[in-house]
């Protein structure tokens, strides 16, 4: 039996080696499809039941709405209770001015009030008596009328007589004497009905004063009380003012928060609304969350989000709702906004924040404080 050539085996084993080469080759691209296939399904089915519902971003950063401390009045601190990072709730006292001033106000305020009080009731029995005025003026008017009435009377009989006597004095019967006597008391008796004229218009007027005089004082008091007297009102309102402006040398927290940017110290002269401070509330923080624009499309206030903070990882999660958007992305409002009417023009995909409301309970338990990241994954499909 002739032997095989060696040529012959050799090529037949590189041919073998070639087909085992392409059919593990061809094995290998198979199990490579196999799994790019199953992977894009996989993908398919998680963005169908999952991925198309939602959007997310890490571009979110806490925020909040910080209190301002500022004096109502102006004064010198006295004593300043409070330090950066610290925890105060509402109420607290954080910075007290000196009060001398104020006390002095006040005790001037409290005088005047009591000041006024007496001047009410002074005008009040002003009143009494200038009744009284107007009777007694009213009994003079009377007695100027029989005055009067007495001065008409005299008069008549001064005249009578002038005239009898007149009629005989050519005859002889009448004395020049007698006469002048009757002329004399003729004149006297005029002059008198004049000057009880007189006084019957002197007591007329006098008694209009004292009515007017009455009626002025009247109106003081008209409708009013020790109390409710103008007066006493606007000096009531002085006190108060006197003892708010006290009340305001003690100035104090108006929220629950921690004390930041102190910048009050003891011994400064401060001005009314003077930044003394600022305190952020650390359980009332919210979270504003860039979204570009194109993921806008679904969202609606009141929608679900789930969020996490880098202070924590991911081990602690925040819920919140969607509250709304803002009016504009932030380089619409900023200090010098983009132009875009060049020739280089090149579109920048914009961002838009978007206000989230978190669980007051969650932070609490997780205190997060402004600024820091977090990454939100909002639920588009709820209604």
């Amino acid at each position: 039996m002739a032997e095989a050539d060696p040529g012959v085996l050799e090529g037949f084993e590189l041919d073998s080696a070639q087909s085992d080469k392409k059919a593990r080759r061809a094995k290998l691209l198979g199990i490579i499809g196999a799994v790019i296939l199953v992977t894009g399904l996989i993908y398919g089915g998680w963005y169908a039941l999952v991925g198309s519902h939602t959007i997310s971003t890490d571009n979110a950063y806490v925020g909040a709405d910080t209190a301002s401390v500022t004096p109502m009045i102006a004064g010198q601190v006295t004593q300043v209770a409070v330090t950066d990072t610290q925890m105060v709730r509402k109420g607290d006292v954080l910075v007290r001015l000196d009060d001398s001033d104020e006390r002095i106000a006040l005790a001037q305020a409290e005088a005047d009030l009591a000041k006024a009080r007496r001047l009410f009731g002074q005008t009040a029995a002003t009143s009494s008596a200038l009744a009284a005025q107007v009777q007694a003026r009213s009994a003079d008017v009377g007695r100027a009328r029989a005055q009067l009435a007495a001065a008409q009377a005299e008069y008549a009989k001064a005249s009578v007589d002038l005239e009898r006597r007149r009629k005989l004095a050519p005859g002889g019967a009448v004395s020049g004497d007698e006469l002048t006597s009757a002329t004399n008391a003729f004149a006297a008796a005029r002059a008198n009905l004049d000057l009880a004229r007189a006084g019957i218009v002197q007591a007329g007027a006098t008694q209009g004063a004292a009515s007017g005089e009455l009626a002025a004082n009247n109106a003081l008091i008209s409708g009013a009380s020790a109390t409710t007297a103008p007066d006493v009102l606007s000096a009531q309102a002085r006190l108060d003012l006197a003892r708010l402006n006290l009340d305001r040398t003690v100035i104090r927290a108006p929220i629950d928060g921690v004390i930041t940017r102190r910048s009050v110290q003891t011994g400064q002269r401060v001005a009314s609304g003077a930044p003394l401070m600022l305190i952020v509330p650390v359980d009332q923080v919210y979270v504003d969350a860039n979204f570009k624009e194109a993921q806008l499309r679904k969202l609606r206030p009141g929608q679900p989000v789930t969020l996490t903070s880098d202070l924590y990882g991911s081990s602690v999660e925040f819920h919140g709702k969607v509250v709304g958007m803002s009016g504009g992305t932030g380089s619409s409002f900023a200090l010098i906004p983009a132009q875009n009417a060049t020739g280089n023009w090149i579109k920048v995909v914009q961002r838009l924040p978007v206000r989230v409301a978190l669980d007051p309970r969650e932070l609490r338990a997780h205190p997060l404080r402004v600024g820091l990241s977090m990454e939100a994954v909002i639920d588009v499909s709820a209604k």
